[in-house]
């Protein structure tokens, strides 16, 4: 077979098969009488073998060892292989999401290309300043994709900049918050508190669902934060969360505060009391619980709160009495 009918048949072109040839890879086994190469089936198969092992990312270099070194063992190579190919893959992945995300930033000039390439990089700076500065700068006239400041806000460990990617994101409109919520399902906890911390701080109605949703966390952590932020905008359902984080001692303060700012209302004020009540004659109630419990009645308003703490101040423990006398005292004065 011809050098012109092998080429078509292989797919190798006929300048490819000289270069393997020249490398004596592989060699026609015989020429014509007017001296053209001519190659038997032996020599097809071996070119099928030269591609194939091409097809796996093997250099012609070691394509020539495999196919000529005996003792050649292809599993260290078919590792580096491997190696080769995931980095290749991560590399891809990092410029496929940079490119997305300027995308997503809307660049009207190559100027606003740069600009956004520079934060990025930024973002990523193993100095915490530029971080920060990087964070403050992506509220400007070209800001920072929300997905980039969602990263970089669950992977920040300086509480500077934490806080900073936190204002970033609150300024960032919608989107946010639905990236976030999936930070509460991350196996680390500290990403799952960095999520949640984000969710608490965004504006208007978008972390509302994720928040109400972390009230059933497995992770304490997130329950409190995410409780305290709910009871700070007006949602009756973090109560119970509330009154729990005020049992446990976990934040007591925030959740005591939370509850006295949803207690606005006659009604939500007298279900806030009747449930403090209610743990309060509970015998199973730690003694320091039910202190801490008392204590809370102070940001209750309402007549029904006035008639606990009257009743408190004639406790057995003498703590609790003389905390709800103090308060009772506090009222009167008012």
């Amino acid at each position: 077979m011809l050098i012109g009918e092998v080429a078509r048949r292989s797919g190798v072109s006929a300048r490819m098969l000289r270069h393997y040839e020249s490398l004596g890879l592989v060699r026609p086994s015989g020429r014509t009488d007017s001296g053209y190469r001519e190659y038997c089936d032996e020599d097809i198969r071996r070119i099928f073998h030269i591609e194939s092992l091409r097809s796996l990312g093997l250099s012609l270099r070691e394509i020539e060892r495999a196919l000529h070194d005996p003792g050649f063992t292809p599993s260290a190579l078919v590792g580096d292989l491997i190696r080769q190919a995931r980095e290749r893959i991560a590399a891809e992945t990092e410029l496929l999401t940079r490119l997305g995300r300027i995308d997503a930033a809307e660049p009207s000039g190559w100027e606003d290309v740069l600009q956004v390439v520079a934060l990025l990089q930024a973002l990523g700076s193993p100095s915490a300043a530029d971080r920060q500065r990087a964070a403050l700068s992506s509220a400007g006239e070209v800001p920072l994709p929300v997905e980039a400041l969602v990263e970089a806000a669950l992977d920040e460990t300086d509480p500077h900049v934490a806080g900073a990617l936190r204002w970033a994101l609150a300024r960032s409109g919608d989107g946010g918050a639905e990236l976030l919520a999936k930070g509460l399902d991350s196996p680390v906890a500290a990403v799952r508190e960095r999520a949640v911390r984000c969710l608490a701080e965004l504006p208007g109605g978008e972390a509302t669902e994720p928040l109400l949703g972390a009230l059933a966390h497995s992770d304490a952590v997130v329950r409190a934060c995410a409780a305290t932020a709910l009871g700070n905008r007006g949602v009756a359902d973090a109560v119970p969360a509330l009154i729990d984080m005020i049992v446990e001692g976990r934040n007591d303060t925030d959740a005591a505060d939370a509850l006295s700012f949803l207690a606005s209302g006659t009604a939500m004020a007298d279900r806030i009391t009747a449930e403090v009540a209610g743990l309060l004659a509970d015998d199973g109630t730690p003694a320091a619980a039910r202190g801490r419990l008392t204590q809370a009645l102070a940001g209750i308003p309402g007549a029904a709160a006035s008639r606990v703490l009257a009743g408190l101040s004639h406790d057995a423990e003498r703590a609790v009495a003389l905390t709800a006398t103090y308060l009772l005292r506090l009222r009167e004065a008012r």
